[in-house]
């Protein structure tokens, strides 16, 4: 994808790198024009981190054990930071967790509301 088109998460592309899965983000869209923005939609989702049009994310999983993964990720911003800066932890396997879809679908009745606007506006105009 081209570096002037900028997405909300960024623009994710993994390697392999030995026993590590590396995913390399670029191309964030500015979360305000103008503005240093904060947080990065990462797998950590860092809140209240900085950033300019210029950031670049590494993020690397590595299999340590049957039961643990260590997740490193890079953050490299030469908009806000005068070097690049790392934030480690390993993350560890339980057994007990379960991780369900979220998905949404025509039965969301959260959304009934904000989805109604434009039917109800589209009646409007065939008056």
């Amino acid at each position: 994808m081209g570096s002037n088109v900028g997405l909300w998460n960024g623009d994710s592309r993994g390697r392999w790198e030995g026993n590590s899965l590396v995913v390399e983000v670029t191309n964030y869209r500015p979360k305000r024009a103008g503005a240093v923005a904060t947080g990065i939609a990462t797998t950590a989702k860092l809140t209240g981190v900085p950033q300019t049009r210029r950031i670049r994310v590494v993020e690397r999983f590595t299999h340590v054990d049957a039961g643990t993964l260590q997740y490193e990720v890079t953050i490299d911003d030469p908009g806000v930071y005068t070097s690049p800066w790392k934030v480690a932890m390993p993350l560890n396997r339980a057994d007990d967790y379960r991780l369900y879809e979220y998905a949404c679908h025509e039965g969301n009745y959260g959304l009934r509301n904000s989805l109604s606007g434009a039917p109800a506006d589209e009646r409007a105009l065939r008056k």
